[in-house]
């Protein structure tokens, strides 16, 4: 029976019982805020724990086991979910907590507009002494905000006159454009085509962006801009080109990409090839996509043409002709290390972290030398890395004597024992990269990209974006926003004479 109902049973006096029931109800409110209490302790610990765990992989050692891509995803992930944690917490918690401390927060750009909000309090007088307000300073807080894209209509009115006597109408000139006629402006084009070959955003989802709007952009209208405005475009990335093969030192890669078969209702692989600037060298910074429905090494001889230089490479055998034909190899360090890193993240081999730590000796050498001059690089890698250098090839050859042939050790040093003259040629120079990473940093968007368009659909289509993502990813290159860019040279162009055309490229 309840106790409540036992407390009744009893022939007590009214008063007593009330307070017997009160004490009784009292009792176990206590005990049921204590229960509550203990639990939301216990979710708190498990929220706290949770929380270090995901903090200490989100800032802990980089884990090259992942990819860049990789890495980039669960990072999101992992801020999201602790800032999902830190709000449940903060919930649980019965007592006011201060404000959390907001480290590091980079103030907002100072080139965007600002629209202000004033805040007065309600009343001029003070509530306590009815004395009247002083102002005695202010308080900014500043919060960012987007428009999503907005679409409105530029609307050309060009007066005519008439001359009675001479029977004549005149009128103004329509302004130029590259589409005669067209419906789009320079702006609109130039959404469409950052959205496509910056943001990775198919023209299908671009429709439905203008469709949420109450505009209707039809995906074939979309795909005629892109083909008539890609090959306005196109000589300017063939300049780029060839303002690319007249620099010394050259990095060049190259990434897979799908392209639609339609004879066979399926896809075939293409390959994007990657040549780039070196940073070393001075003069802007210029990045080439080229375009190609295979990975032969033909393909870079093709766009290097007779070009004579150092070009920075991984170990592709594609580009191995090349240099019996007066380019220079120049290896990368970080293929060499990635070896080493792989074995160690396996098995903890002591010889790997050994290697590992020599490369990473190195690499601190180059970091001190990022900001002299090429004089003075040269002359700090010669006082010390290629001592270093030196040290860490006999330690490879002493060291591969005593390891079994055909093991996973054996072919991380041989990797770097068969390359090293190309590995460690940076050494004797000044303006010579130690990898090919500034390459690989070009590739990264497009490889992420590629998720969200899948394929090309024909050779033409891989070759215009090719060329635009040319002339975009040079733009980012040289601190230039790619849309800014993009929409004064589309704005310039039916008008801009072939002679000037180095003036309308992207390079700073």
């Amino acid at each position: 029976m309840p106790i409540a109902d036992e407390i009744a049973a009893l022939n007590l006096d009214p008063a007593l019982r009330d307070q017997i029931m009160a004490a009784f109800s009292q009792q176990a409110n206590v005990d049921r805020l204590r229960a509550q209490t203990q639990h939301d302790a216990l979710r708190i610990q498990a929220l706290t724990l949770e929380l270090a765990h995901y903090k200490r992989i989100r800032f802990g050692v980089r884990n090259e086991a992942l990819s860049p891509e990789q890495r980039d995803l669960f990072q999101e992930t992992a801020d999201a979910d602790c800032a999902a944690i830190e709000v449940e917490v903060d919930a649980l918690v019965p007592q006011p907590r201060a404000q959390r401390a907001r480290a590091g927060r980079q103030p907002l750009p100072e080139h965007l507009p600002r629209i202000e909000h004033r805040h007065e309090p309600e009343a001029c007088h003070c509530p306590e002494c009815g004395g009247e307000w002083v102002k005695a300073g202010e308080d900014i807080t500043e919060q960012l905000d987007v428009e999503p894209a907005k679409f409105f209509v530029h609307r050309h009115i060009r007066s005519k006159y008439a001359c009675r006597p001479c029977e004549r109408i005149v009128s103004a000139e329509v302004p130029p454009a590259i589409i005669d006629g067209g419906l789009a402006a320079p702006g609109l084009v130039t959404w469409v085509l950052i959205s496509k070959y910056l943001d990775h955003l198919p023209l299908y989802r671009l429709e439905q962006i203008a469709q949420r709007a109450g505009v209707t952009l039809a995906r074939s209208t979309l795909a005629d801009w892109v083909g008539r405005y890609g090959s306005a475009l196109q000589p300017l990335a063939d300049r780029l080109a060839e303002l690319l093969r007249q620099r010394l030192i050259l990095h060049a890669d190259e990434t897979p990409v799908q392209q639609l078969d339609p004879g066979k209702g399926k896809t075939k692989r293409a390959y994007l090839w990657v040549y780039r600037s070196n940073d070393l060298e001075p003069g802007p910074g210029i990045t080439v996509f080229d375009y190609q429905t295979g990975r032969s090494g033909a393909h870079a001889r093709a766009f290097l043409d007779d070009w004579k230089g150092h070009l920075v490479v991984d170990d592709y055998a594609g580009y191995k002709a090349l240099f019996t034909q007066g380019v220079t190899e120049v290896g990368c360090m970080a293929h060499a290390r990635r070896k080493f890193f792989e074995l160690h993240a396996a098995n903890q081999s002591t010889v790997a972290a050994e290697a590992l730590q020599r490369i990473a000796q190195l690499y601190e050498i180059e970091s001190r030398g990022k900001m002299l001059t090429c004089d003075a690089r040269q002359h700090l890698r010669t006082r010390e890395a290629l001592a270093k250098l030196q040290d860490m090839h006999e330690w490879l050859l002493s060291t591969r004597t005593g390891v079994a042939n055909g093991s996973s050790l054996a072919k991380a040093m041989d990797y770097s024992l068969k390359r090293w003259v190309a590995l460690s040629r940076y050494a004797r120079s000044g303006d010579l990269p130690i990898d090919n990473n500034a390459v690989e940093n070009v590739i990264r968007p497009i490889a992420v990209g590629k998720k969200n368009w899948l394929f090309t659909g024909s050779e033409r289509a891989g070759c215009r974006a090719a060329a635009i993502q040319s002339l975009l990813a040079t733009a980012k290159l040289n601190g230039l926003e790619p849309s800014a860019w993009l929409r004064d040279t589309l704005e310039k162009l039916p008008t801009w004479p072939n002679s000037r055309i180095d003036e309308l490229l992207p390079l700073g």
